[in-house]
């Protein structure tokens, strides 16, 4: 019988192996920055590295141009590791200093670390096929989903929509992080929308009464949605930014313009009802300015549903491996890296830690321990993410490992900056090998999914999955 010992040194010695190749993967996909639906090279080195490793390879899956699914194995279970590789706009940023410096102007950047979140879960994905390679008697099956989008689009929402999670048993992930822990709560729902208003061009000096200005339909649109905010739930969020005012001159009445919105809250209903409401805003906004108003779906997500079982599964693995040890240089560079960080950012990192460990982390930011774990209390994240998704259809647990300095914010220069230093490679891996450990001991002991998928139908309470994208809402492709 394989026990937790055994396991923790054959996904060491696994992963380890590979080590170079699991690397050299993630600084190349740091170096592509691609953002959301266009991750064709990132999407290609990912496959060809799977089919290398005898994965086989379903392209295109839910209409995802970048999306596709590898799988190895046969029978019962299936786990699921998930993989994310989109860049952020904007955010381009040299590797491997303690200071901002544009690579490319306007360019982009790993500013949340995906290039580390794909190949981890990559790795863990691999080290499963080589446990079940080595174990022909084992059944069970391996999938890795590679998602796009996650930024923005949100690539797992339309696979889960098409079903692509209907015959999984459980699903793993991670995320890049400043401290080492696996995940216990919730997050907001979110619905991403483009409001277009169109009107008529005019002199403004000489006929401003011709013209009917888009731009005044977006600036009024945009004052009712800050009036709304006084008519929500705290938890709730409303931003937006303009991606099109019109043009440059003043003396033109503005005849297009453009406004892009998020709307969050908790529950995928609230998120619902705050979207219908802001679509009103704008239809009043064009009645106003006599202008005409459409708006797209970009995409959306459901809120997290954390389940215990697995995450108490995933914390184990995560303290048999131990957090990563770092040198002097190590230190030394995350310590640059801390010391550019406001204030404020410093100060709500110590603020999770408490007031022992926050000065330590603040002379040595890389945390060389494991976070405990309690399933007392749901933590709520404000931001969103397309892992809820999944986790509505099937049971999901995610851990966060070290990556980047304490305190470092992510969509920020710094994250980017870090994508591709020695502990942010020492993170990944420590994810690879729990989620590797977690997937298979989840194989071994198919109790451990039957009590997952229990938890999964008691959290949802009679609810079902009922996704924020309107079926006739597809992915964009290329060039779109």
């Amino acid at each position: 019988m394989t026990t937790t010992v055994d396991l923790t040194q054959y996904i060491s010695e696994a992963i380890e192996g590979k080590r170079d190749l699991f690397t050299h993967a993630s600084d190349r996909i740091w170096g592509f920055a691609e953002t959301r639906f266009d991750e064709f090279q990132s999407a290609e080195l990912l496959m060809e590295l799977l089919e290398s490793e005898g994965f086989t390879i379903e392209r295109g899956v839910a209409g995802l141009e970048t999306g596709f699914i590898a799988s190895y194995g046969k029978g019962l279970p299936v786990i699921a590791l998930l993989g994310e590789y989109d860049a952020l706009a904007d955010l381009s940023q040299e590797a491997g200093i303690s200071t901002y410096h544009s690579v490319l102007p306007r360019g982009n950047g790993h500013g949340c670390g995906h290039n580390l979140l794909g190949i981890g879960a990559l790795a863990a994905a691999v080290a499963v096929k080589d446990y079940l390679q080595e174990h022909p008697e084992t059944q069970g099956t391996v999938r890795f989903y590679g998602c796009p989008a996650e930024e923005s689009g949100y690539g797992k929402t339309y696979l889960a929509r098409e079903g692509y999670f209907k015959d999984v048993d459980a699903a793993l992930s991670w995320h890049p992080h400043s401290l080492n822990a696996v995940m216990h709560g919730s997050s907001n729902a979110v619905i991403h929308g483009t409001f277009t208003f169109k009107g008529i061009s005019a002199h403004a000096a000489a006929a401003p009464h011709l013209g009917r200005s888009a731009l005044d339909a977006v600036e009024l649109m945009n004052i009712g949605s800050n009036y709304m905010r006084e008519h929500m739930i705290d938890q709730a969020r409303i931003h937006y930014a303009i991606t099109n005012s019109g043009g440059l001159a003043p003396n033109v009445v503005q005849a297009e313009a453009e406004v892009t919105y998020l709307v969050r809250a908790p529950k995928s209903a609230q998120v619902r009802s705050l979207f219908e409401r802001l679509v009103k805003v704008a239809e009043g906004a064009a009645l106003m300015t006599e202008t005409t108003m459409d708006f797209k779906y970009e995409g959306a997500c459901a809120n997290l549903i954390p389940n215990s079982t697995l995450e108490k599964v995933m914390h184990q693995h995560l303290v048999a491996f131990g957090a990563p040890e770092y040198d002097e240089e190590e230190y030394a560079y995350a310590k640059a890296i801390y010391d550019t960080l406001p204030i404020q950012n410093q100060q709500e990192a110590g603020a999770l830690v408490g007031p022992e460990l926050a000065p330590l982390l603040a002379e040595r930011p890389l945390p060389n321990f494991i976070a405990p774990y309690s399933d007392e209390k749901e933590t709520f994240m404000g931001g969103s993410t397309d892992v809820a998704d999944v986790s509505w259809n099937v049971p999901t647990a995610q851990c966060i490992t070290t990556t980047m300095a304490f305190g470092t914010p992510l969509h920020a220069w710094q994250t980017v900056a870090q994508g591709k230093s020695s502990f942010a490679h020492k993170g990944m891996l420590l994810a690879a090998k729990a989620m590797a450990a977690t997937a298979i001991e989840s194989i071994l002991h198919p109790e451990i999914v039957k009590e997952a998928q229990q938890e999964l139908l008691d959290r949802l309470g009679g609810e079902v999955y009922d996704c924020l994208v309107p079926a006739d809402v597809q992915p964009p492709k290329r060039g779109e």
